[in-house]
């Protein structure tokens, strides 16, 4: 089964006229017009060196029918607020991956994104700051970010149609990673409180972690996300702050976990870490293993093979958990 756009599933005919659907759409859908800057003025951390940065947003996709961006050297991080024909109660902050090297805007957001509110869900796509563009907070730069993107949505939840207590995160690849630390560095002070919506929890109620970065520890790091996160050489006491599977505790979301055996860019080990910490710690966990998939693949990469049922997965593990309500 399937969900069209509206949110209905679809038996064997109706997937086949939702194909031909798409196959006759021309060109790309277009990105949501509401858009949420973090910061008031100036993210935190910012010098001579941020301020001299000049954003880019380049354009990978040479089919029409379809964009494939990604950003960076961001300077005023924001969300792209997508909201659902039928609000169901449930919000979705997702993170896009791109190795800390940029942000992926569409193959792990704005596609993601589309699947999701086509369920009823609030959408909130994130476009974050990148930790080697010289920011004050160096490391901590992206979580800053992914806190306060956390807070503003729990602060504006009646605005968007959205329970305060049903707000879960999506992370991709190295946006798994910063998902992660934002559902499990629950206590950390990353930045001075700017205003009231600083005093609301950042804990997502729910994660959801996608071929996720865990380790920053050989054999099964992903030394690029790695090396743009912490440096070259960072020290093991670094290593070992800011690998998902030694931050576990009890207080942790329930957590859903996805991986492709034949990940070469980022080992399902990864997941499985994470998992057997999770477990341990008695948080309630899901986790799905495909033989095939590899790595990066959203929702349009995987069209065709098992894997791509991943969304309905989720969806079916939000109402068991809390997150989605009938």
């Amino acid at each position: 089964m399937r969900l069209d756009r509206r949110g209905l599933l679809l038996g064997t005919a109706g997937l086949a006229a939702a194909s031909a659907t798409r196959a006759q759409d021309a060109v790309a859908p277009p990105d949501p017009t509401e858009v949420l800057r973090l910061w008031p003025g100036e993210a935190p951390g910012a010098n001579a060196t941020t301020r001299a940065l000049v954003p880019e947003v380049p354009e990978r996709s040479t089919d029409p029918a379809y964009h494939d961006r990604y950003a960076r050297y961001t300077t005023e991080p924001l969300m792209h607020v997508m909201r659902p024909a039928r609000p169901n109660g449930a919000g979705l902050l997702l993170i896009p991956g791109g190795g800390y090297r940029w942000a992926v805007v569409d193959k792990e957001g704005m596609d993601c994104a589309r699947v999701f509110a086509a369920a009823g869900v609030t959408c909130f796509i994130l476009r974050y700051r990148l930790p080697g563009d010289g920011w004050d907070a160096g490391a901590d730069t992206p979580l800053q970010d992914a806190q306060r993107a956390m807070r503003l949505i729990r602060t504006n939840a009646f605005r968007y149609g959205v329970e305060s207590d049903r707000i879960a995160v999506l992370g991709a690849s190295a946006g798994g990673h910063l998902a992660g630390m934002l559902s499990l560095r629950t206590d950390a002070q990353t930045y001075r409180r700017d205003d009231e919506a600083d005093g609301m929890p950042s804990r997502p109620d729910a994660s959801i972690l996608l071929y996720p970065v865990v380790t920053m520890a050989a054999p099964y790091l992903h030394q690029g996300s790695r090396d743009h996160l912490l440096g070259a050489d960072p020290s093991p006491d670094r290593i070992a702050a800011f690998s998902l599977q030694n931050l576990v505790a009890a207080s942790a979301p329930p957590t859903w976990l996805l991986h492709a055996m034949d990940d070469e860019a980022v080992p399902p080990e990864n997941s499985m870490m994470l998992l057997a910490a999770l477990r341990e710690a008695g948080v309630p966990v899901e986790a799905h293993f495909f033989q095939e998939g590899g790595h990066g693949f959203g929702t349009r990469l995987i069209q065709g093979k098992p894997a791509a049922i991943w969304p309905e997965l989720v969806l079916a593990w939000g109402q068991r958990n809390g997150w989605l309500r009938t």
